[in-house]
């Protein structure tokens, strides 16, 4: 397969496939292998994308290609035949923000995606690495802000602002067929320069910060995906690689946990503009997740290292007893 351009300024339009039968997408993505890794930039587009809404376009970037996979044309015919890959520790997906995409692709198609490299955790991972902390209520950036940090892409995405508009305006934007122009090049620019962003993230974080990443980003996935049975239909986290096990500083395990908040309490938990929730990030270095009106309601998610977690848990059931 070709290879990136040297900079996102000089790169060429890529191909633009629309997808409505397995048939059409390349074999080594259908049939992932060992033998054939492939890395590859995802993202999800639908309505009122979680488990309850509808999830209308997948976008795959590969190096040569852009391919729209079309839900809703296509349908579980088509979503089952990109399962395999999706699944796969073979196919990486570069993703910007992976927690709704997986919530809708796990509910609505039985798919527990895997293998993630998520930009926005490795932006934060850079910034950490760096010696930089961004303030603990604007810690997660955006992808318009990612694309247009120059260190990563310096690319301005003024069009995104519009489709919102157009969201806000009809709901149903991504349902409507034939694809617009504007849905095409909306849903081609949410992966189109993810592959470069990737190389140039890789070249920044060491082994710790990798191996971080890669936990994270799987925890990430399952987080907004509770279920009855604990996750345990979900693959393996990563392992903590043997060198940094040698080297006498192998970093701590980390986990998910989810906690269940009395019906209608939530805004006890938060607090007013957030600032229980900010008090308690500032004296752990953990992440407090919330479902917010998609949902999971009445549930708080905590993901980081072990003691970090259930010293969040305990501050968390010392404001409220009642929280289990």
């Amino acid at each position: 397969m070709a290879s990136l351009p040297s900079t996102p300024h000089t790169q060429l339009p890529l191909p633009l496939d629309e997808v409505t039968k397995a048939s059409q997408l390349p074999i080594d993505f259908l049939e992932p292998s060992p033998q054939t890794k492939l890395v590859i930039g995802f993202d999800c587009e639908g309505v009122d994308l979680c488990r309850y809404g509808t999830l209308c376009i997948m976008q795959l970037a590969f190096p040569d290609a852009i391919y729209l996979v079309d839900a809703i044309e296509g349908g579980e015919m088509l979503m089952r035949a990109c399962k395999p890959a999706l699944e796969s520790s073979y196919v990486t997906k570069v993703i910007h923000d992976c927690k709704r995409d997986s919530e809708a692709l796990y509910f609505q198609f039985g798919i527990k995606l895997h293998n993630v490299v998520d930009t926005q955790i490795a932006y934060s991972l850079t910034e950490e690495q760096e010696g930089r902390k961004r303030p603990l209520d604007d810690y997660y950036i955006s992808f318009v802000g990612l694309l247009a940090d120059p260190r990563y892409c310096g690319i301005s995405y003024l069009e995104k602002e519009e489709v919102r508009v157009l969201l806000r305006q009809d709901p149903k934007f991504w349902t409507y067929r034939p694809l617009s122009k504007l849905m095409i090049r909306a849903a081609a620019d949410d992966v189109r320069f993810l592959l470069y962003i990737y190389d140039k993230m890789l070249e920044k974080l060491n082994q710790r910060s990798l191996w971080h990443l890669s936990v994270r980003g799987e925890l990430y996935c399952r987080c907004f995906c509770v279920n009855d049975n604990g996750y345990a239909d979900w693959p393996s986290l990563p392992s903590t690689p043997d060198d940094l096990i040698a080297d006498g500083d192998a970093p701590e395990e980390e986990i998910l946990s989810v906690l269940d908040v009395p019906p209608g309490k939530m805004g006890c938990v938060i607090g007013k503009r957030g600032s229980s929730i900010l008090s308690i990030k500032e004296s752990c270095n953990a992440e407090i997740l919330f479902g917010g009106s998609k949902g999971p309601r009445d549930k708080v998610f905590i993901i980081g290292p072990v003691k970090q977690v259930r010293k969040a848990e305990a501050m968390l059931k010392g404001r409220m007893p009642e929280i289990r």
